[in-house]
């Protein structure tokens, strides 16, 4: 799995993450969770929060293929106020 790749939304409480797997075993991986660590930025650039959300691995992803996808990802609004932001710097992958 590659770094993610975050593009802003027109919610600051939003963004738009993108990840691109490559399977490199010897067998499709079925299933999966994808868990996104969204921080919670001030305009100082201080962390206040991190928020887990997942999502559903997108599978099958065959042996030695690769895939790409997309999430927006999101918190509650109100855990964003104004001149905060939001960034999903750490991702995760359980394979099944």
């Amino acid at each position: 799995m590659s770094d993610p790749a975050r593009e802003p939304t027109d919610k600051r409480w939003c963004e738009q993450v993108t990840l691109d797997f490559h399977n490199t075993g010897g067998s499709a991986v079925r299933s999966g969770t994808v868990t996104f660590e969204t921080h919670i930025i001030d305009s100082l650039g201080i962390d206040w929060a991190t928020i887990k959300s997942a999502e559903k691995l997108p599978a099958p992803v065959g042996a030695g293929a690769r895939k790409e996808k997309t999430w927006t990802v999101c918190v509650d609004a109100w855990r964003v106020p104004l001149g905060m932001h939001i960034e999903t710097r750490d991702v995760s992958v359980r394979w099944e």
